[in-house]
């Protein structure tokens, strides 16, 4: 069910203290870990506690969660003195989602060029 916890969910297993992430952050609504393979000096991952598979479908059903993960973001680039950022969410394997539970990237303290890809 939608926002229920999934059991083979890496995302789900993490907020759950199963799996070890370098945790940044935590809410009641979030979770902030560094990525494993970071694309750039700062790369964390923000995701809702909640489980839904993409950003689409929890800010459909849980706007205000969608919000706190872009807030968080926000304070945690704040918190890592980074003067500008990109916040990327993905959606679908075209474009490189692995892990279907809504998550933002944040990424940061190099240069990054427009359009991504």
């Amino acid at each position: 069910m939608a926002g229920e916890p999934q059991n083979d969910c890496l995302f789900c297993k993490i907020v759950a203290g199963q799996i070890p992430a370098t945790i940044v952050r935590e809410t009641d609504t979030t979770v902030a870990f560094r990525d494993i393979n970071p694309q750039a000096p700062t790369h964390v991952l923000v995701i809702p506690r909640v489980h839904y598979p993409d950003a689409v479908s929890l800010a459909t059903a849980e706007p205000a969660i969608a919000a706190d993960i872009l807030r968080e973001a926000g304070g945690i680039a704040a918190d890592e003195k980074l003067d500008s950022y990109r916040i990327v969410f993905n959606t679908g394997t075209g474009v490189g989602q692995t892990v279907f539970h809504a998550h933002a990237h944040l990424l940061g303290g190099r240069g990054m060029t427009w359009p991504p890809g």
